[in-house]
């Protein structure tokens, strides 16, 4: 009998151990890492919309005289000429580009006009002296 409670004794101390490392071993989260939502999959691998309106990115202008004209809109290099979609680039300016799309004309700002609101009595950030 003693050999028989010893060896259950035993058996009962190594399970003890093997269990030990199960229950000690928690995931941690870690503060640095981004939110699942950023790097976990789209749900659709489709491509992102593009925008309704052709999105002029950029405009490079010679400095010689006649030199060349070029703008990229959506990604896509163009001259003078050249077409977008259905719309034909009719004039490229230092920061805006026309299209011509039928009989209207669009006109295609590099920068957008900034909306600025004139409140009465709002403050124009300055000191009155």
């Amino acid at each position: 009998m003693d050999g028989f409670m010893m060896l259950r004794s035993v058996l009962c101390a190594a399970l003890f151990w093997c269990c030990v490392p199960l229950a000690c071993a928690q995931a941690i989260d870690d503060p640095t890492r981004p939110p699942a939502a950023l790097w976990a999959p789209a749900a659709s691998d489709a491509a992102p919309p593009k925008p309704a309106r052709p999105q002029l990115q950029s405009v490079l202008i010679s400095n010689k005289p006649g030199g060349r004209r070029l703008a990229v809109i959506d990604g896509q290099i163009v001259r003078q000429g050249s077409k977008v979609g259905s719309a034909v680039v009719v004039e490229i300016q230092d920061t805006a580009v026309v299209l011509r799309r039928g009989k209207s004309l669009e006109t295609f700002k590099l920068y957008p006009t900034p909306k600025i609101e004139n409140k009465p009595g709002a403050s124009t950030g300055r000191k009155q002296e």
